[in-house]
């Protein structure tokens, strides 16, 4: 257990720190605007740092604190119809697409991460949406997707984003739609990995010390979103998507 203790201080040398606690606050403040944004930017950086089996458990204790703060407000607001039925699904393919968080070369999967981030970086670019209706089979099939995404990634966003910003919703319930969804897959994520003996020295190191920089910058980025114009914030979350996509691809 010592030798697992000291090979965590490893972690905290270097230009790696740095990098870690500037993409964390960015994040928080994306999450805290937007309602999402944290495991998207977080993944591939923390990945690429640490490792996947390092960097995604880590991810996904810090969004059970996040989801605690921010639920509360959301349930109100949000469409509990279609989030409950994507959420249910996520959830079952949750701990499938762990087996490949397990199991996968580690820079195979960091780089997987680092496309996924890239892919949907550049579909928002284009201003593409999905327009259609929101049919239960529909759903089910964006929750199973999302599901397997959060196993294995720690990101389930891609296709859940996607999927619901395409609706006449207002920001606002966009918004809370998004945090509850988080919320509730966010709780099954990280079972597999607590299971599966990943939560060791390491992830609790830099989950200790990630952590509080992420709840002080969420508060902050749920003060913008009622005082920052939302084609700011936009430029700003592809800016720092595609960075991150590219950090985990060339790292």
């Amino acid at each position: 257990m010592l030798q697992a203790w000291q090979g965590s201080l490893a972690l905290l040398g270097g230009w790696e720190l740095p990098v870690a606690v500037l993409s964390t606050i960015l994040a928080g403040l994306l999450r805290g605007y937007a309602g999402f944004g944290t495991a998207i930017l977080l993944a591939p950086v923390y990945s690429t740092l640490w490792g996947p089996r390092t960097g995604v458990p880590v991810l996904l204790l810090m969004e059970l604190f996040v989801s605690a703060y921010l639920i509360p407000r959301a349930i109100g607001q949000a469409n509990r119809r279609v989030i409950l039925s994507i959420g249910g699904a996520a959830a079952l393919a949750t701990p499938v697409g762990a087996y490949v968080l397990f199991f996968a070369d580690g820079s195979v999967l960091r780089r997987a991460i680092g496309v996924c981030v890239v892919v949907m970086g550049l579909l928002m670019m284009s201003g593409w949406r999905y327009h259609g209706g929101r049919p239960l089979g529909l759903n089910l099939l964006v929750g199973l997707l999302s599901g397997l995404l959060k196993g294995a990634t720690g990101m389930s966003g891609p296709p859940v984003i996607l999927y619901l910003l395409s609706g006449p919703e207002a920001a606002a319930q966009h918004r809370a739609n998004l945090i509850l969804y988080f919320g509730l897959i966010g709780i099954v994520a990280v079972i597999p990995p607590v299971w599966g003996g990943l939560v060791g020295p390491p992830v609790l190191m830099m989950t200790g010390l990630m952590l509080p920089l992420l709840l002080l910058s969420v508060p902050v980025g749920a003060r913008m979103f009622h005082v920052v114009p939302v084609r700011w914030y936009k430029r700003l979350a592809l800016m720092a998507l595609m960075a991150a996509g590219g950090f985990a691809l060339l790292g």
